[in-house]
């Protein structure tokens, strides 16, 4: 009888690992590897507002009208990262660096581009994360590599425009966590501030939460296995990805902005980050917004905090 419970019992302990290793390579392929994101599509966290006229149509036209540059660097890691670079109208010390969200690309930054570019005078340089866009690598890395790609990014900007640069990063939803990363390294003193939209505390946090809401299931022991997986395949740990961390560490003055009714990216999660941000920092949460849709709610409200934030640390 007792070898008899010891085989069922090993037997049991198998096949569970084994579902759990399947689930974590599932997982990994739905979440983090370089593919279609389906699982997007109809997602109605992300629906949200979406019967409000965009007021920014247009800036698909002017994207095309541009005359882009093409930038190039190589990570360190190996990759060939691929930037569109957009030289102000009139000579200037000021560049913005936009982060774009996750699956999507730089064309996607196309409104604020324009807001930089046309309304404040700004250099513009829009970098296609890794594995997004015309950026090298099979991997999502959900701001974490992504920190030491823009630290070099910033770089190439200084040498472009000369060492009185003055630099901003500002990232929406996954470049917003992405510049928040990135803001807890030891960064030159040209960047000057930080505008972060809809990022998240960290990617633990938001795996486990989407975990619950899009499959109802308990985070242990999937996220720790897939993460497991991803340090393997990809280099990094969900744990070590976390944005909370990282603002803890920063001094670049930062605004954070969040849709109140941010079901995707939870709004409380830009309370915890506003909580432990930097000593000069404002918080801009618009009520009722969607996921991303903070600007599209209320563009007089965004494009106003965005400059005087923004005014105070640029000159």
């Amino acid at each position: 009888m007792t070898k008899r419970i010891f085989i069922m019992t090993s037997t049991f302990i198998a096949l569970l690992i084994i579902i759990v290793v399947a689930a974590s390579f599932y997982f990994y392929n739905v979440a983090i590897a370089r593919a279609d994101k389906d699982f997007l599509s109809g997602n109605p966290d992300l629906e949200a507002n979406s019967d409000i006229e965009n007021p920014f149509a247009d800036s698909k036209e002017w994207w095309a009208q541009q005359s882009f540059q093409d930038w190039s660097l190589d990570s360190g890691d190996g990759l060939k990262l691929h930037a569109y670079y957009l030289p102000a109208k009139t000579d200037s010390t000021k560049t913005v660096i936009l982060a774009h969200g996750y699956s999507g690309h730089s064309r996607q930054m196309s409104s604020l581009a324009q807001m930089y570019h046309e309304e404040l005078g700004y250099h513009v340089l829009l970098p296609d994360a890794r594995g997004h866009g015309r950026s090298e690598g099979d991997y999502i890395g959900f701001g974490w590599p992504e920190r030491l790609d823009y630290i070099q990014w910033i770089n190439r900007v200084i040498e472009q425009v000369g060492s009185d640069a003055q630099v901003v990063l500002h990232g929406v939803s996954m470049g917003g966590a992405t510049v928040m990363m990135t803001s807890g390294e030891e960064l030159p003193s040209q960047v000057k501030a930080i505008v972060e939209d809809c990022g998240y505390t960290s990617v633990k946090e938001e795996l486990t939460y989407q975990l619950k809401r899009m499959y109802k299931l308990p985070s242990f022991p999937l996220v720790q296995s897939t993460s497991l997986l991803t340090k393997i395949r990809a280099g990094y740990s969900f744990n070590e990805a976390s944005a909370l961390e990282q603002v803890k560490k920063s001094t670049t003055p930062t605004l954070f902005i969040h849709g109140g009714g941010d079901l995707f990216v939870p709004t409380e999660m830009v309370y915890e980050l506003y909580e432990h941000g930097p000593e000069e920092k404002k918080l801009f949460v618009v009520p009722e917004a969607g996921h991303g849709m903070a600007r599209q709610f209320d563009p007089e409200g965004y494009d106003r905090e965005v400059a005087e934030f923004i005014g105070t640390y640029v000159q």
